[in-house]
């Protein structure tokens, strides 16, 4: 373990299955609060919107440069910070008077968020050996989707119960627990790139290529805003790939990119994936409750299934990764995703039973939680120490482009099949149509995920 004690490791892997809980929790938990908080402060609609989109701006958007600032400056220390900074302002957000500043407070969150996961997997890489680094990922990763899981179900009680307001501070004492575990129960660590300079020109290219992309993504459906808002982001991107291929101390590694097949394509592979199966659970949220008739609570239930089966597979499948090889492992996982993707499409109908939905939605929940956590665990082996920052932010800054892609394919069916129409009796068979025609591109993004998986080959020593 290098630098680490068997206790400091365990401290470690403690203080990130904590961070790797919050900050989904605080996503989720949110969401089933944003309608009570929007008419205590009398936020619009795009208002409420915005609460949500800030904080995945952020986290999106810093993702990289933090990852690569910790192999610099050392993981702990912005791992740390960032468990400050995002305790901080969710505490002060517990107590906004205005929606703006829930709106300016919520960014700075994300930003503690993206110091916290930026680097968290590279802080398990280092304190842990290949041969349990998959199970540790395994471990956080039921963390990750534990937090998503619970966050509508406790939020939406304390809501309820105590108000919105409480949601925010909830979170406070467990970051200030772990602020004390990472403070006197982490061993320090040496940077992994000591010496080498912050790219900070790339950092803010990057910053607006994603910024642009999220925002544009979101706006789709608004031709006159949406689509250039993508095409500028688009543009920042190839600009940031053109000034990393001449810059000597990159955020990015070009040549890592084009010389380490491995990392790439398991990088591509994760981007497929969560564009395959992040909009599922939007879709099935308002399929349960407008074409089947159930309550919000009784579609929250259902829909529960789906992270409760990743929150079971993903430890499952970072101890098959001792067995089997992980690439094939995580090939099998998106094989299993993209059946339950195209099972949803073959069969979606207004009377199919409520058994084959909650099917469908293990199936699909099962397959990602055993495809994350050995691409997760070959992301982290295919590169050298000195990249496990770079390599733990790309693994975020993938989850959050295949989200913003899955955001994009969501909004352009809508667009396509339903404009500006609300979903009603008269025109559910339109909603039908956009959701199934959503699904089937789902199946294709899990069908080209299998391809790249497929054509990684095998792992070489970094």
């Amino acid at each position: 373990m290098e630098q680490y004690t068997a206790k400091s490791a365990t401290m470690v892997l403690l203080t990130v299955c904590i961070a790797q809980f919050m900050a989904p929790f605080m996503l989720t938990s949110i969401g089933v609060a944003l309608p009570s908080l929007g008419r205590d402060l009398g936020a619009s609609a795009v208002e409420i919107g915005l609460v949500e989109q800030c904080y995945l701006l952020s986290l999106a958007m810093c993702m990289l440069t933090f990852g690569r600032l910790g192999d610099i400056v050392g993981q702990r220390i912005i791992f740390l910070l960032g468990l400050a900074t995002f305790t901080l302002f969710t505490f002060l957000l517990g107590f906004s008077s205005s929606i703006f500043a829930v709106i300016t407070l919520r960014f700075f969150q994300g930003l503690g968020a993206a110091m916290m996961l930026s680097g968290s997997m590279a802080l398990v890489a280092a304190a842990f050996p290949p041969s349990q680094r998959a199970r540790k990922i395994g471990l956080v990763s039921t963390c990750t989707y534990t937090g998503l899981s619970l966050g509508p179900v406790i939020g939406g009680f304390v809501t309820l119960h105590f108000g919105w307001r409480h949601v925010f501070l909830m979170p406070v004492p467990i970051g200030l627990a772990a602020i004390l575990v990472c403070l006197f129960g982490m061993g320090e660590m040496g940077r992994n790139a000591s010496g080498e300079r912050m790219d900070w020109p790339g950092s803010l290219v990057y910053a607006l290529g994603i910024g642009c992309i999220m925002t544009g993504a979101a706006h789709a459906h608004q031709v006159a805003f949406g689509v250039p808002l993508l095409l500028i982001g688009t543009v920042a991107l190839v600009l940031f790939l053109i000034m990393e291929s001449r810059c000597s101390s990159p955020l990015l590694d070009v040549t890592l990119l084009r010389d380490n097949r491995f990392f790439t394509f398991s990088s591509l592979a994760a981007l497929g994936n969560y564009a395959a199966t992040f909009g599922i659970v939007f879709f099935m949220s308002l399929f349960l409750q407008y074409a089947k008739g159930l309550s919000a609570r009784q579609a929250g239930m259902v829909l529960l299934l789906q992270p409760l089966m990743q929150v079971v597979t993903s430890p499952l499948a970072g101890r098959l990764a001792d067995r089997i090889e992980i690439a094939k492992l995580a090939t099998a996982g998106m094989l299993i995703s993209g059946a339950g993707l195209l099972l949803a499409a073959l069969t979606l109908d207004v009377h199919m039973p409520l058994w084959l939905i909650a099917a469908e939605l293990m199936l699909i929940g099962a397959g990602f939680g055993i495809f994350i956590t050995p691409n997760t665990t070959a992301i982290m082996d295919s590169v050298d120490r000195r990249r496990y920052g770079v390599a733990s932010g790309m693994i975020g800054a993938m989850r959050t482009l295949g989200m913003a892609t899955s955001l994009t394919i969501i909004t352009l069916v809508f667009s396509l099949f339903m404009g500006d129409q609300a979903i009603t009796d008269a025109n559910l068979p339109r909603f039908l149509l956009s959701m199934k025609t959503a699904l089937v591109v789902f199946s294709l993004f899990s069908c080209l995920g299998v391809i790249l998986s497929l054509s990684r080959g095998r792992r070489r020593s970094p």
